[in-house]
């Protein structure tokens, strides 16, 4: 592990009158928008199509469309295709028409006609849903809090990625008082989680819905020291609600193998990096292909 220097910023530092962006065409990120390259995308079998990488907003779309194959929701198969967010394939035409802001997950539903895109995890996760009309409650009270909770989760995600974990694990440089503000404000939302769940043995309540399944793996994965390597630094085992939940959900068959679908890291075991049929996961996994 590399150990940074911490620096505070150049005090001296003015920013210009009009901000310029000094990078190259080459770089992966770019103040811009659009297609980079022309690429279309495969297309598989099932309605459902999916293009996406193993982070934590890919596993909730993957985790969602595991619970409900294991509900009986035979039309929710799905093809799992992999985007090397890495080498910039999230900036094919092929993708960009589908999520023109070019983050993974994307969706395509070719049941309907035209086919229907659906991009934004939390989108996703709403629509699917609503189409099978699972795990989101009907009666309106808790609908309401359940969908409170998945916009809180989508409200909140920047601060532990974009905020703690870039400045925290990859920026080039340490920047204290980049790293104490998003430390703080993880931690407060984590508390805001914890007092919730001292109270609520799920999100919306007592049923288990798509709020956790958006909260799980960004939340679950902070507490159990999987992204980041931040669990020490943050003190997470003082969060005993959010640890009960994080395993009472990792506990559940499907969300261990949405978590596998579209991963290209850790134990091989674990890696099923394009998912096409339920067998995939005891024949196709990345140490048997090898």
């Amino acid at each position: 592990m590399i150990n940074w220097p911490i620096i505070m910023n150049d005090s001296n530092y003015i920013p210009p009158r009009i901000w310029q962006w000094t990078g190259e065409k080459t770089d992966l990120n770019q103040p811009t928008a659009g297609s980079r390259y022309q690429h279309t995308l495969p297309i598989g079998k099932h309605p459902l199509q999916l293009y996406s990488l193993a982070t934590p907003n890919g596993q909730k779309v993957t985790i969602l469309l595991e619970e409900l194959l294991a509900l009986g929701h035979q039309d929710a198969e799905y093809d799992a295709w992999l985007i090397k967010i890495g080498e910039g394939q999230q900036f094919s035409s092929g993708f960009v028409d589908i999520n023109p802001n070019s983050k993974i997950p994307a969706l395509v539903d070719h049941s309907q006609t035209p086919p229907l895109r659906i991009f934004e995890s939390g989108s996703i996760l709403l629509y699917l849903a609503e189409k099978f009309k699972a795990f989101i409650p009907n009666e309106i009270a808790a609908r309401t809090e359940c969908l409170n909770w998945l916009f809180w989760q989508m409200g909140s995600a920047p601060y532990i990625g974009g905020g703690l974990g870039h400045f925290y694990a990859y920026a080039p440089v340490k920047i204290e008082y980049a790293i104490n503000r998003f430390a703080m404000e993880t931690k407060r939302l984590l508390d805001v989680l914890d007092q919730h769940l001292a109270q609520h043995e799920y999100l919306a309540g007592s049923e288990y819905s798509i709020a956790d399944i958006a909260a799980f793996p960004w939340y679950g994965s902070v507490v159990k020291g999987w992204v980041y390597n931040a669990n020490e630094f943050l003190g997470v085992d003082q969060y005993q609600h959010v640890q009960r939940w994080a395993d009472a959900i990792l506990a559940r068959p499907a969300v261990q193998r949405g978590r596998m679908v579209n991963r290209t890291f850790g134990d091989l075991a674990t890696q099923l990096h394009e998912r096409h049929e339920a067998s995939d996961f005891e024949t196709r996994t990345e140490d048997k292909l090898g």
